[in-house]
C-alpha cells in the first residue's frame, strides 16, 4: 500500500513555472513506477509524464515535452514535476500516481496505476 499527496499547485501567469511534489508514504517508494496525469473540466484524464522505479527512464506526452521534467528522489520518498513555459491549456487538476515497476511498460494507461493522489489544481492565466 502506498499513500500519495500532491502539493505545489496554484495560479501562475502564462510563461511562468511551477514545481509539483508528490510525497509518498506507507511503502517503499523506490519500488514503484510513478506517473503524472492531468484532467481539465469536461475532459478525460490524460497522461503527462512517467518515470520508472530507478529514475533511469522517462516519458512525456508530446504536449509537454521540452517544457516539463519528471524526476524522483527515492531517498526522500518524493516525486516531482517541474513545469516551465506554462500555457493556459496546461490548466487542470494534476494527479500523481504509482504502481509496480511493470506499470512503466503501460505507463500512458491510467488503469495501470494502483495508487493515486487527490490532485492539485494548476491554473495558468493569460
Amino acid at each position: 500500500q502506498l499513500q500519495l499527496v500532491e502539493s505545489g499547485g496554484g495560479l501562475v501567469q502564462a510563461g511562468g513555472s511551477l514545481r509539483l511534489s508528490c510525497a509518498a508514504s506507507g511503502r517503499t517508494f523506490s519500488s514503484y513506477a510513478m506517473g503524472w496525469f492531468r484532467q481539465a473540466p469536461g475532459k478525460e484524464r490524460e497522461f503527462v509524464a512517467a518515470i520508472n522505479w530507478g529514475g533511469s527512464s522517462t516519458d512525456y506526452d508530446d504536449s509537454v515535452k521540452g517544457r516539463f521534467t519528471i524526476s524522483r528522489d527515492n531517498a526522500k520518498n518524493t516525486g516531482y514535476l517541474q513545469m516551465s513555459s506554462l500555457k493556459p491549456e496546461d490548466t487542470a487538476v494534476y494527479y500523481c500516481a504509482a504502481g509496480p515497476p511493470s506499470t512503466y511498460y503501460s505507463r500512458k494507461n491510467p488503469a495501470g496505476y494502483r495508487y493515486w493522489g487527490q490532485g492539485t489544481q494548476v491554473t495558468v492565466s493569460s
